[in-house]
């Protein structure tokens, strides 16, 4: 039996094995000068899990119409599970994780969570290119870390397209000021091999050399967070650093298209797959459009 994965844009995959269909993430609509599948949440009628990272509107926002439409378990933090629970998603529909459980799917199909961090989004505005080597901004306290989180809040709400403005304002349902709700990455275990998904570009270093898996999704966009602090280096070498730890025979990319103009920005994933390929050069790098169906094992 093969195993197909779809990807949405921005960090939302939909994965297919052994007659499930798993959401990673669920953020398919857009503002309309956006690059996307040209759906929205409110098309998707099949899917019998959804694995949410974290609880920004770009991850989360979609699963409340997704749940509505399947009878799909959304499975994520506390927070996304909060944020389910005022758009009216009954709590027996949800499961709450914070790292360290294991949750069998079906037969020969489980997934453990893992606790991550999130992108150092407070550290810039527009996106960079992967390239750029991006130093400072270290032993940044919260407090600091907010007030910039506020200015680039102000750089959206001002500063973008108004396609863009109308889409964050549509995009909050139930959101609060309590952010991300603290990052996860999941490893997906199936009968031909295991999937690790990361939906933003951090994660803990004592975590990931353990995980091993066959397929890395990894986040390629913003500013590398490692154990709470911004990567001293570019994106290519913060993406390049996991593959190095983690040695997966397949890498596949996400977040990197331009999934809010203003904001994000089509990435060249040119010098990421350059540094990957440095420091392991038997990875199969797949890069696939939306909806094309890859397949990953099978």
């Amino acid at each position: 039996m093969a195993t197909y994965l779809d990807w949405y844009g921005c960090a939302t995959f939909s994965l297919r094995t052994s007659g499930l269909t798993i959401f990673l993430d669920a953020y398919i609509d857009r503002s309309e000068d956006a690059e996307g599948t040209g759906l929205t949440a409110s098309d998707i009628t099949e899917a019998d899990y959804i694995l949410v990272g974290h609880s920004h509107f770009d991850h989360l926002w979609g699963a409340e119409r997704i749940l509505q439409n399947t009878q799909a378990i959304m499975i994520g933090s506390y927070e996304s599970v909060r944020v389910m629970e005022t758009l009216g998603i009954p709590l027996d529909r949800m499961i709450c994780v914070s790292g360290g459980e294991t949750i069998d799917l079906a037969a020969g199909v489980s997934v453990s969570v893992h606790p991550s961090q999130h992108s150092c989004v407070w550290s810039h505005s527009q996106m960079d290119e992967p390239d750029v080597v991006c130093l400072g901004d270290l032993g940044v306290h919260w407090h600091q870390q907010q007030e910039r989180f506020l200015d680039l809040m102000q750089y959206l709400a001002t500063d973008t397209t108004e396609a863009t403005r109308t889409h964050l304002k549509e995009s909050q349902p139930g959101h609060s000021d309590r952010g991300d709700g603290g990052a996860l990455t999941y490893l997906i275990q199936t009968p031909e091999g295991s999937v690790f998904y990361q939906d933003t570009s951090g994660y803990y270093s004592g975590t990931i050399p353990a995980l091993k898996p066959d397929v890395a999704i990894l986040a390629a966009a913003g500013r590398g967070n490692i154990d709470g602090e911004p990567i001293q280096g570019s994106l290519a070498q913060f993406v390049a650093g996991q593959v190095e730890v983690m040695k997966p025979k397949k890498v596949i990319y996400g977040h990197h298209d331009n999934w809010l103009p203003g904001f994000s920005i089509p990435t060249n994933t040119d010098p990421i797959n350059a540094a990957v390929k440095a420091v392991h050069p038997a990875v199969e790098i797949i890069e696939p459009g939306y909806l094309e169906g890859t397949q990953i094992f099978g």
